[in-house]
């Protein structure tokens, strides 16, 4: 049953529950799934095939992240209560952050982003809630109103720009999405004749539920374990952001124009397709947002990448990432997807990041 697949959500999630319920070294057993899931994904051929599955064990993953992510910060508080985690020795202070770092970010962002698309205010409440592990409770607000909106345009912070870092990204990203949200949300109040300052103004929650989490832990567990909190939520919302960079880098769309299929790369990996929730057979998405993860069409005729895992390493280290797969890409898309006003669009795009022209030039 295709539904199975999808329970490596929670297996990676109980992995790292596990490692904290033990303590000690057993912290970094979270984080030990990074790189076991990354070769799976880099080594096993790509993964084309449709979804057959009961829809009620597929959603039964995304329903059990939250409770899972509580009882794993939980155990993290008991371990370190019981003395089985010492936050003093090194190895089990950033064993314990990247373990929740890893853990906060992927799976945790796939399923809050499925969600955070669905019409019922219950999974909605969910997915504002798990995003504040990865210290963005409100990125649903701009991820439906503008990114959906206004994708690979200037409009959009969650494209990045053709010779952009993503380090940079993670910047420009995190700035604009918030900046969006706390425009929108204030825009919503005026609609409904309120202020922008009425207590219903959902920047409130952003920034309760951002001081909640860590003040939780720190009342429970102690100020070291406060401290672990907020840098994992930082380096959970900087992975977030990352892989983010991947899924429109550099694509081009003339403002105002349909989302078509060439608009949005595609990860098909075997191993990322079940654990980031289809969320990398992206275009398919795009197109309508409110198909269910498991009712995702892959796109073989839309733009393919390699496997996220690969593109996240590369992108480490931004030449090898330009070099080894950015420009051969976008190459490939200006010369064989583009459309002729994107073509225009790409000339200038490749201009101001000061690359080469690939695109021939009329006379």
């Amino acid at each position: 049953m295709d539904a199975i697949r999808y329970y490596l959500i929670p297996l990676v999630t109980v992995c790292g529950a596990l490692g904290f319920y033990y303590g000690g070294n057993w912290v970094w057993l979270g984080a030990a799934t990074f790189p076991v899931l990354m070769v799976l994904d880099i080594a096993l051929p790509k993964d084309f095939s449709e979804r057959k599955v009961n829809s009620f064990f597929a959603d039964l993953t995304q329903y059990l992240q939250l409770p899972l992510m509580i009882a794993m910060y939980g155990f993290f508080i008991f371990g370190v209560r019981e003395g089985l985690i010492d936050l003093g020795e090194p190895m089990l202070f950033w064993g314990s952050i990247l373990s929740l770092a890893w853990l906060s970010g992927v799976p945790t962002l796939p399923v809050s982003h499925e969600l955070m698309h669905r019409r019922h205010w219950f999974p909605r409440r969910m997915a504002q809630l798990l995003a504040t592990f990865y210290g963005d409770p409100n990125r649903d607000i701009a991820h439906v109103n503008t990114h959906h909106l206004e994708l690979d345009t200037p409009l959009d912070s969650d494209t990045p720009i053709r010779g952009q870092t993503m380090y940079s990204f993670v910047v420009s990203a995190t700035v604009g999405s918030v900046k969006d949200a706390v425009k929108i949300e204030a825009e919503t109040l005026r609609r409904k004749g309120k202020s922008p300052w009425h207590l219903s103004n959902k920047t409130y929650q952003y920034v309760m539920l951002l001081i909640a989490l860590p003040a939780v832990v720190t009342y429970f567990g102690g100020a070291d374990a406060g401290l672990v909190t907020i840098i994992s939520m930082l380096i959970a919302k900087a992975l977030v952001e990352g892989f983010n960079y991947f899924q429109h880098y550099g694509l081009i769309r003339e403002i105002g124009q349909p989302i078509l299929l060439h608009h949005a790369w595609n990860h098909m990996g075997m191993i990322v397709r079940p654990l980031g929730c289809e969320i990398t057979n992206h275009i398919n998405h795009h197109i309508d947002g409110y198909i269910p993860f498991y009712d995702l069409r892959p796109e073989k005729e839309a733009p393919q990448m390699p496997s996220l895992f690969l593109c996240f390493l590369l992108g480490l280290v931004p030449p090898l990432w330009e070099s080894l797969v950015a420009k051969p890409k976008l190459k490939d898309w200006d010369l064989h997807y583009a459309t002729p006003g994107e073509r225009k669009l790409a000339v200038e795009a490749n201009k101001n990041a000061g690359w080469s022209q690939w695109i021939p030039q009329a006379d």
